[in-house]
């Protein structure tokens, strides 16, 4: 137990910060989210105003110019980042696993149960959006581009063939993201099984790493003025219609949230460990509570790991090494909001996702959740990523950039609740867990309030 834990204990978690100071990234995600939301509504406001302009007038001619050089810029922001940030970080995502011979039955348990939950998130999110169709009442085909199905056309089989690059600079020239991810996978593995002789190339690529989320977080720091510019032009096309599907899109990823915690992840808890669902999500809420305000996985890590210990019964070994890589690969809120926004996206575009298409989000989406970062805007880049897979039109970002804020402290939740609930499972399967403590947390709670009182 202990040599499979040794390396993340003493080694650093390629890309991902764990140290409790993390109330000046807060402060900081909080002002950010303010200023993005701020930009919405300015947004909506302009651009309900430019609706009212004559259309043939200069004006109207001028603002709609200014707000598409604004928003393009925005856009190309984005698409500049997701080559480098998707293949870095997938690759130390992988790397920090440490030697792989060491991860034995706890590895390979922790691995297929995220990428497993994962999975069952984004397909229970595009069934949960293709029935509801957030996104039908709102056509946006007039703003875009000529969108090429060539993907959507081919079957899956042939999908996954060419998974595999003939020529990875090419795919990364070309922004091949299933080829990308495939060889940025292969990449981190190797470096794992070459150990302490490739630690240079893992070193480099931990560096790289910080630098492109450095990146991130700049262009992140212009969203707002993206989000203004975006939002006005798409109100000044569509006027009012557009709050309707915002709110129904909102709306179905909510749903999928709930129902992804109430029937995956506490009914595995409840039929894989016989453990009561009710009870967990009692322990659990500290950790819960602090996830919701700070909406961040990587800053919630001290507490989740205190609270499923000291809580849920969990030996520290097992938790010191499936909490920080769930952490890390585990993003079943964030894969659940790619799924809906996909098929939202698509809807308001009027294309067509034929089933290849969809299962080509399945994997794309599973494979990207490896390595994605806990820190502002990579949520939005890695969509950028999905949609890029199924070409679809990465300006639909425009109308989910706002009220995804909202979102991200319930996705938040849902990522850490995945976290403990596999570490349980793992921890019960390996004879790790101490169901007296899991079952008297809330005892002993009462007790400390008589004793104090």
């Amino acid at each position: 137990m202990k040599s499979e834990t040794k390396h993340l204990k003493n080694g650093k978690f390629c890309g991902m910060k764990t140290d409790t100071k993390t109330e000046p990234a807060t402060r900081g995600k909080s002002n950010l989210t303010t200023r993005i939301m701020l930009g919405l509504a300015c947004g909506i406001v302009a651009g309900m105003a430019i609706s009212y302009t004559p259309e043939n007038g200069l004006v109207h001619h001028w603002l709609m110019g200014f707000l598409e050089l604004i928003g393009g810029l925005f856009i190309n922001s984005i698409k500049m980042l997701v080559v480098p940030l998707v293949f870095v970080s997938l690759l130390c995502g992988v790397a920090s696993l440490g030697d792989i011979n060491k991860l034995g039955r706890i590895g390979a348990k922790t691995l297929g149960f995220y990428l497993l939950t994962t999975a069952i998130a984004i397909s229970l999110a595009l069934a949960l959006a293709l029935a509801a169709k957030p996104g039908s009442d709102l056509k946006l085909a007039e703003l875009t581009r000529t969108v090429p199905n060539i993907l959507q056309k081919q079957p899956f089989s042939k999908i996954l063939q060419n998974i595999i690059p003939s020529n990875p600079v090419a795919a990364m020239a070309e922004g091949n993201m299933l080829q990308i991810i495939f060889f940025a996978l292969l990449t981190g593995i190797s470096i794992t099984i070459a150990g302490q002789k490739a630690r240079p190339v893992g070193d480099f690529f931990d560096s790289a790493n910080i630098v492109i989320m450095q990146m991130v977080m700049l262009m992140m720091s212009l969203a707002p003025f993206g989000v203004f510019a975006l939002i006005a032009q798409t109100f000044a096309t569509t006027g009012f219609s557009a709050m309707l599907p915002l709110l129904k899109y909102m709306g179905t990823v909510i749903v999928a949230l709930l129902l992804h915690i109430c029937f995956i992840y506490l009914g595995a808890l409840k039929i894989l460990g016989g453990l009561n669902p009710i009870q967990f999500i009692r322990n659990f809420l500290p950790a819960m509570s602090v996830a919701f305000s700070t909406a961040s996985s990587n800053g919630t890590l001290p507490v989740t790991i205190e609270t499923v210990e000291k809580r849920c019964g969990v030996s520290s070994g097992v938790a010191a090494f499936t909490l920080p890589l769930g952490a890390t690969i585990n993003m079943d809120g964030t894969a659940i909001m790619q799924g809906v926004a996909v098929v939202f996206i698509a809807q308001i575009y009027g294309i067509d996702l034929s089933l290849s298409a969809l299962l080509t989000v399945i994997l794309t989406a599973t494979m990207a959740s490896i390595g994605t970062a806990g820190v502002p805007g990579v949520g939005l880049i890695t969509l950028s990523m999905v949609l890029e897979s199924v070409n679809l039109p990465i300006e639909g970002i425009a109308l989910i950039i706002g009220v995804d804020r909202l979102l991200d402290m319930a996705r938040t939740v849902v990522n850490i609740t995945g976290d403990a609930v596999c570490t349980i499972l793992v921890a019960k399967s390996e004879g790790e867990f101490d169901q007296n403590i899991f079952d008297a947390a809330n005892e002993g709670e009462k007790q400390s309030s008589t004793n104090a009182a």
